[in-house]
């Protein structure tokens, strides 16, 4: 495929979709990191410092998308990250002080 190619399927796509994607990958990457992939070695995927950086992209880009892509769109993204965000809490053998977490600086505190 041409860089040309490459550019025309781009523009073809709705930004909300190229959102959505870019959030579920960040969402997916961040639960692997905490260990919550499948699998029998999950646990030894776990990395808290990856996980963090995952979840502040996300905590970011759903934020700030969040009045672009609409309730219906937003509201799994919201749904999915406070989960990551509650995994990384309970994953973390020390804890960040309430609002202080990963993400929260976009999000709130989620405890």
């Amino acid at each position: 495929m041409q860089d040309d190619d490459l550019t025309r399927d781009i523009a073809e796509v709705p930004a909300v979709e190229l959102i959505n994607t870019v959030a579920i990958h960040l969402l997916s990457a961040a639960a692997v990191k905490l260990g919550l992939g499948d699998g029998p070695g999950a646990e030894t995927e776990v990395d808290l410092d990856e996980a963090r950086k995952l979840i502040n992209a996300l905590a970011g880009l759903v934020t700030a998308a969040a009045p672009e892509i609409g309730g219906v769109h937003a509201a799994p993204l919201r749904d999915g990250l406070r989960s990551v965000q509650l995994a990384f809490r309970e994953a973390s053998t020390i804890a960040d002080a309430p609002g202080k977490g990963p993400g929260e600086k976009f999000t709130g505190s989620v405890v």
